[in-house]
C-alpha cells in the first residue's frame, strides 16, 4: 500500500520528538522506506527535522538525504557540524555524496572533505567535484566492478567479490588492460560457464557502449535510452575507465532538464519552488513580463500607425486579438516539436527542408482555418465580404510566417549553444505577436487601400 502523510501522523511524529520517545520513534522510522522518511521530514520545522537525521544510523541517513527537497536539505546541513556530515557522506556512493558536498559552501566543504575517513573515497569525491554537474563526469558514479583481461577465471572471482561490497548494484562487469583503459565487458552468464583454466580474454565481449567525461547529460541519456541501458561506462581522454552513469541517475537529470525547460517555457528565469520567497518569485518571473510588456508597447505603437483604419475600419480592431493569438500559438506549436526533436536528436534532413515541409504544413491550416473564419465573419458575424477575405488572407500569411519563426529560431538557438527552451516560451510568443499585427494591417492596407 502506498504511504501517504496526514495531519494525524505528523502531529504523532512530533509528539515523540517533543517527549524523547527515541525507541518507539526509531521502530516507526525503520520500517519506512527512506523516500518515506524524506516526506515526512520535509512537513516538520527544522528542529525537529534535525532532530531525525541525527537519530538514524548513517546509512539511513545518507539515504534520506538524497530524498529531501533540495532547500529543506540545505537547512539541515547548515544545522550539522562538518564531522556529522562527513559521517553520511561516507556512507554515500560517490556520485550522490559529490552531489551533496557541491551544495556546501567552500568553508564547510573543505572541512567536511578533511573530516572523511576514508582517503580513497574522499580522493573520489574531489575527482567528481572538477567535472560539470551536467556531463558523464558530473553524473557518474566512481563505484564498478571491473577484471583485467589477463586475469583467469577463477583468479577474478575473488577479486570480484570484494568490489561488489562497495557497489549498491551491480549492472555490469568491465573488463580492462593493465593500464585500465576499457576494453569490453563480461557476461556473467559466461564467466559461470567459462572452464575455471580460461583467460578473462577469451571471454569477454568486445563490443560495449561507453561515453567520455565530458559527453554531455543529453548525450549520455540518449544513448541509454536508444540501446536500453542500465548503465554506461564512462572513459577519459586516455581510454581509461573511470566509473560508470546508471539509470536512477539519467532519471533524476532528465527530470530536472525537464522542469528547467517546462519553466523557461512559461517565461520562469531561473528554477524556482512553488513555494519559494516572494522576492524569488518576482526575480525568477519580471525578467520575460517585461519583455512581453515592451512588445506589447511595440504592437501599441504598430497598430497607432494605422490609426486612420481603424477610423474608416473599424471592425478590423475586432480581429487583432484573433491574429495575435492564432501567431502566438502557431509559433508556440511549431517551436515545441522543433524543442523536443533538437531535444530527442530525432531532426532529420536540412533546415530548407524541413522549412518546406512546415511552411506546406501551415499553409494547409491556414486555408483550413481561413475558411472557417470566411465563413464565420460573413454569416454568423454579419461582416461585408471583402472583410472576411482581408481578415482570412492575413491569417494565412500570419501562420506561415509564425511556423518559419518558431522553425528557425529554436534551431538557430542551439546551434549557437543556447538552450532552444527559450523559443516555446514568451520569447516567441511576443515576437509572433508583433509579427502578426503588423502583416494584418499591412494586408489590411493593401486590399481595402486606406
Amino acid at each position: 500500500m502506498q504511504f501517504q502523510i496526514s495531519k494525524e501522523l505528523i502531529e504523532h511524529i512530533e509528539h515523540l520528538i517533543e517527549h524523547q520517545q527515541n525507541k518507539e520513534l526509531l521502530l516507526y522510522l525503520n520500517d519506512l522506506h527512506h523516500a518515506d522518511i524524506a516526506e515526512i521530514i520535509d512537513e516538520l520545522d527544522l528542529d525537529d527535522a534535525t532532530y531525525i537525521i541525527k537519530l538514524l544510523d548513517s546509512e539511513k541517513t545518507a539515504e534520506v538525504l538524497m530524498e529531501l527537497d533540495e532547500d529543506n536539505r540545505e537547512k539541515v546541513l547548515n544545522n550539522l557540524s562538518a564531522k556529522e556530515i562527513a559521517d553520511e557522506i561516507e556512507e554515500m556512493d560517490t556520485d550522490d555524496a559529490a552531489d551533496i558536498v557541491a551544495e556546501l559552501s567552500d568553508e564547510i566543504k573543505d572541512q567536511v572533505i578533511a573530516n572523511i575517513e576514508d582517503e580513497e573515497h574522499a580522493e573520489n569525491i574531489v575527482e567528481l567535484l572538477r567535472y560539470d554537474e551536467d556531463s558523464a563526469g558530473g553524473l557518474m558514479a566512481k563505484e564498478l566492478v571491473k577484471v583485467n583481461e589477463n586475469w583467469s577465471v577463477t583468479g577474478c572471482m575473488s577479486e570480484m567479490r570484494e568490489q561488489a561490497e562497495n557497489v549498491t548494484r551491480v549492472h555490469s562487469i568491465y573488463v580492462v588492460d593493465n593500464k585500465q583503459r576499457l576494453k569490453g565487458r563480461l557476461s556473467l552468464k559466461d564467466l559461470l560457464t567459462a572452464p575455471s583454466s580460461a583467460q578473462i580474454s577469451d571471454v569477454y565481449i568486445k563490443k560495449v557502449d561507453y561515453v567520455n567525461v565530458d559527453t554531455p547529460g543529453e548525450e549520455v541519456a540518449r544513448i541509454m535510452q536508444k540501446y536500453d541501458l542500465e548503465a554506461i561506462p564512462v572513459v577519459n581522454e586516455t581510454g581509461k575507465l573511470v566509473g560508470r552513469v546508471t539509470i536512477d541517475d539519467i532519471v533524476d537529470f532528465i527530470k530536472e532538464e525537464a522542469d528547467k525547460d517546462y519553466q523557461m517555457a512559461a517565461g520562469i528565469s531561473e528554477d524556482i519552488e512553488a513555494d519559494a520567497g516572494i522576492l524569488d518569485m518576482v526575480k525568477a518571473r519580471l525578467p520575460w513580463l517585461i519583455l512581453a510588456l515592451f512588445g506589447g508597447f511595440v504592437t501599441v505603437r504598430i497598430t497607432g500607425n494605422f490609426e486612420d483604419a481603424m477610423t474608416k475600419y473599424g471592425v478590423l480592431f475586432f480581429f487583432t486579438p484573433l491574429i495575435a493569438a492564432m501567431a502566438g500559438n502557431v509559433g508556440v506549436q511549431s517551436s515545441a516539436i522543433m524543442v523536443q526533436g533538437i531535444a530527442n536528436n530525432t531532426l532529420r534532413g536540412s533546415l530548407i527542408k524541413r522549412l518546406l515541409r512546415e511552411i506546406g504544413l501551415s499553409l494547409l491550416n491556414g486555408l483550413i482555418l481561413a475558411g472557417i473564419l470566411l465563413l464565420g465573419s460573413h454569416f454568423l458575424l454579419g461582416q461585408a465580404y471583402i472583410i472576411g477575405v482581408t481578415v482570412a488572407i492575413s491569417l494565412i500569411s500570419v501562420i506561415i510566417i509564425a511556423s518559419t519563426i518558431g522553425t528557425v529560431v529554436p534551431i538557430t538557438l542551439n546551434k549557437y549553444g543556447i538552450d532552444p527552451a527559450l523559443a516555446t516560451g514568451p520569447f516567441i510568443t511576443t515576437s509572433n505577436d508583433i509579427c502578426g499585427i503588423l502583416i494584418y494591417f499591412t494586408i489590411a492596407k493593401f486590399i481595402l487601400g486606406f
